[in-house]
């Protein structure tokens, strides 16, 4: 029987793969033809979607992007045996877009079916499991230390240093929490990586567990996200039933289980402390640290938060140790990056490279520039509480201190790119309207500076005393920044400042440039 592979992922079924899927199935059932379709993640290739791709001789053969007018031709085309077709585009290992990636956390996405824990394993799923379980809890804890592997979520905390407090608290009960409230702008990683591969995080999530001393993990998925949350909670199902989590994985008398909880709804649940609060069944604010999650965390004990790409790259760290995976980035920076590109792209989507390529060689090589075909003016990176870059700066360096160097952030790796016709005045204004209406308002800075920010912003884009308010502007950046409990007040003035020194011309009706922008 032949099989032919679609993404099951949310982005491609708002494209038509669930509809393109059941026309493949009802053409070869009026053919008598056997067909087998597979349900998988997406490639992160979107521009490409609906996508399938067809077991053949020479491999799995692509067709793209399909239309239902497509499928009669298909199959007369002898697509089911990889024949030429207008579509055709080949094997996708062969394409530059996938071949020039490293593709180590999202290498089983989109290939292996997302719901059958023996294709995870048949594409070297469990392996790092299997090596943790031979294992002390403290070298786990030193092999991820010794890969370099830092928080993924944003922060780039090392990842090995946090789990070496809480190996080290002393505590009867601990937990291992995964943040999956991906909300920044353009960022979705984390939920292509549950749809595509959730085995990947469950294992990771595993290692986790035994590295530290915990028994037990949650899942803390947004709210947005329904079809994330389904795949975890079946794939969790589907793990238990296999053995893989319940109170002896695979055997070894070591417990650990895991829930998938769905979220409240709120940007600011991203945030570790007040993601805890909102999964104890409380409101979701912030929490002023010390104490650290670490250490007194979910329900008062020791808990270790990790974004979800930080846990899945730990299964390829314990499988092929520690010194491989360091082996790619550069500085501090080691490993890779899952990068998303979006906004105004023409190939938006997933590309994972190593720490070192080139804000340009992204959206240029990997992106194919913007989609409308006139000049980028604008790169908004690490969410919507990033610094602006101008088209003079998409030579930095994909790397934690580069962007440090530059004043911004790389964040969870979210590349929005805009063209000459936006307005970074206008986007300076968002970033304080975003804070205003996510702010927990537990601290006065963020709650009352971010309503003050607008309309601060307005007087200035409408050109009332701008010397008097860009003082103003100054003043609120320092205070929003120094003052903040959590950094959603400590980052609204990132966006606002690069907007305001690296794009001068957009508030021209201002007299000069206040030190805000320094």
């Amino acid at each position: 029987m032949t099989r032919v592979f679609i993404s099951c992922d949310a982005a491609s079924l708002s494209l038509g793969s669930a509809r393109m899927a059941q026309m493949l199935g009802e053409e070869a059932a009026a053919r008598g033809l056997p067909l087998e379709v597979v349900f998988t993640g997406s490639r992160g290739m979107y521009w490409l979607e609906p996508l399938i791709e067809v077991e053949a001789p020479e491999g799995r053969i692509a067709y793209r992007p399909l239309k239902p007018s497509d499928v009669a031709s298909l199959f007369e085309a002898g697509f089911l045996s990889g024949e030429a077709h207008p579509l055709r585009l080949g094997r996708l290992e062969d394409q530059p877009y996938l071949a020039r990636q490293t593709r180590l956390t999202f290498a089983r996405c989109g290939i292996v079916d997302s719901r059958s824990v023996e294709d995870y394993r048949a594409h070297g799923g469990y392996a790092g499991l299997e090596r943790a379980l031979s294992l002390e809890p403290q070298a786990i804890v030193d092999e991820v230390k010794l890969s370099g592997l830092r928080g993924r979520g944003g922060a780039g905390f090392p990842t090995g240093i946090k789990w070496d407090t809480v190996l080290h608290a002393e505590a009867a009960q601990k937990y291992i929490v995964c943040n999956a409230d991906e909300g920044d702008s353009g960022t979705f990683a984390d939920r292509m990586l549950m749809e595509g591969d959730p085995f990947s995080l469950i294992e990771g999530m595993t290692i986790a567990g035994l590295a530290v001393g915990a028994t037990k993990g949650f899942i803390y998925i947004r709210s947005e996200y329904p079809h994330a949350y389904r795949a975890m909670s079946d794939a969790i199902e589907i793990a238990t039933e296999a053995g893989y989590l319940g109170s002896s994985v695979l055997g070894s008398g070591r417990a650990f289980t895991i829930e998938a909880r769905l979220g409240a709804g709120a940007y600011i649940c991203g945030e570790e402390t007040s993601l805890l609060e909102s999964l104890a069944g409380r409101r979701g604010m912030v929490q002023a640290k010390p104490p650290l999650p670490a250490l007194v965390g979910l329900f008062g004990k020791p808990t270790a938060v990790n974004n979800v790409l930080s846990l899945a790259a730990v299964p390829w760290i314990l499988a092929h140790g520690a010194q491989a995976y360091a082996a790619f980035g550069m500085g501090r920076s080691r490993g890779t990056q899952p990068i998303q590109l979006a906004g105004n792209i023409k190939r938006g989507g997933l590309i994972e490279l190593a720490f070192g390529t080139t804000l340009r060689e992204v959206i240029e090589d990997f992106g194919g520039g913007t989609a409308t075909g006139r000049p980028v003016k604008a790169v908004q990176v690490g969410g919507p509480l990033g610094a602006y870059f101008p088209a003079s700066m998409l030579d930095i360096s994909l790397d934690y201190e580069a962007f440090a160097a530059a004043k911004g952030m790389l964040g969870h790796g979210g590349i929005v790119v805009f063209d000459d016709t936006v307005d970074l005045s206008r986007q300076a204004r968002f970033a304080f309207e975003f804070c205003a209406a996510e702010s927990c308002g537990k601290c006065t800075p963020c709650r009352v500076g971010a309503v003050r920010g607008v309309e601060v912003m307005d007087r200035i884009i409408a050109g009332i005393e701008p010397e008097k308010n860009f003082e103003v502007l100054d003043d609120l950046c320092i205070l929003m920044t120094d003052a903040s409990l959590c950094a959603m007040g400590g980052l609204t003035p990132v966006p606002v400042r690069s907007a305001l020194t690296h794009f001068p011309e957009d508030f021209a009706k201002a007299p000069r440039i206040h030190p805000a922008a320094e």
